[in-house]
């Protein structure tokens, strides 16, 4: 695997997580990553809005650099857009005098979460009729370990850099039947549950 083969990624700044945590921005951002270069007329459809509000929140994402106007020839008036990075990561701490910064790091993990229970749950509806091969590769664990912040962060190194191992293999050895996989993965210290 070269270093070009690893996917990008932006550590997002004060101005950048602000302009993100917003639910049609982070929806465009999410359907180019995933999809490839779009038009505003094409993502508006395909996220169900209007063209003029697409357009408007591509621009704002390319002011904050995570999207960018390509140049395609012969496509007209049209506007191409495609996401700069593949990737956005962020930390708590990055942010500790911008009250505006940290509660978007508040709204992007919730609407992460909200994401994760809509997608599971998705899949849990999907699941009786797709094949016994999918039904039995898909799925969710947990574990209980007892880590210090050093330890944990060592672990989700070593889990992203397994993750980016067999994308670059996937990517470089495509196989029929293969398609679009989400994993998830979270970390965070056991916290009892009030009731």
């Amino acid at each position: 695997m070269t270093s070009d083969d690893r996917m990008t990624e932006v550590h997002l700044s004060s101005r950048q997580i602000r302009v993100l945590a917003h639910p049609l921005r982070i929806r465009l951002l999410g359907k180019l990553r995933l999809d490839g270069p779009a038009t505003a007329t094409r993502l508006a459809e395909a996220l169900e809005t209007n063209t003029g509000a697409t357009s408007y929140h591509l621009r704002q994402l390319a002011d904050a650099g995570l999207v960018v106007e390509e140049d395609r020839p012969g496509s007209g008036r049209q506007r191409w857009w495609r996401a700069l990075h593949q990737l956005s990561s962020w930390q708590r701490s990055d942010y500790p005098d911008d009250p505006d910064a940290a509660a978007a790091v508040d709204w992007l993990e919730s609407y992460q979460l909200n994401q994760l229970v809509r997608r599971v749950e998705a899949w849990r509806l999907h699941a009786p009729g797709d094949s016994q091969e999918w039904r039995d590769v898909a799925g969710m664990g947990d574990y209980a370990l007892t880590l210090d912040p050093e330890q944990l962060r060592a672990l989700q190194s070593d889990v992203e850099e397994l993750i980016e191992n067999h994308r670059s293999r996937a990517l470089a050895d495509p196989r029929p039947g293969a398609r679009p996989v989400l994993f998830f993965y979270g970390a965070m210290p056991y916290v009892e549950e009030t009731k």
